[in-house]
Formats: structure tokens, sequence, C-alpha cells
């Protein structure tokens, strides 16, 4: 699965779970994101710690 449709549907799921939509868990929503990332986006992302949702999907889609 590509990132773009991995963001596509961890947005759509997110509507279910409404601790992702508040901010004080942007964080949260951020680590459970990238816990989802195949391991090779994973790896690359995952030592800038990130905590910006819409900047964490766009470094992914860059690296995806």
């Amino acid at each position: 699965m590509s990132v773009s449709d991995y963001a596509a549907k961890f947005e759509d799921l997110c509507r279910f779970a409404p601790h992702y939509n508040t901010m004080e868990a942007k964080e949260d929503k951020c680590e459970k994101f990238e816990n989802g990332l195949r391991p090779d986006i994973k790896q690359l992302i995952g030592f800038s710690e990130i905590r910006n949702f819409p900047t964490l999907v766009n470094k992914s889609r860059i690296c995806d």
C-alpha cells in the first residue's frame, strides 16, 4: 500500500477514534501512524521524531 493510500485510510478510520482528533493526542496520532508504515519508510522517518501529523505524512510520501 502506498503512503498516500495508507494516510487516507488512517484518516478515515480516525473518525471512529475521537481520541486522535484532540490537540492533546497529536503525538499519539503521529506515533500510531508511524507504527503502521512499511518498515523501510518507518526506518527513514523514525529518527526524525516528527510530531506534526501533516508534516509526518508529507515526509513519508517523499520517502515512498
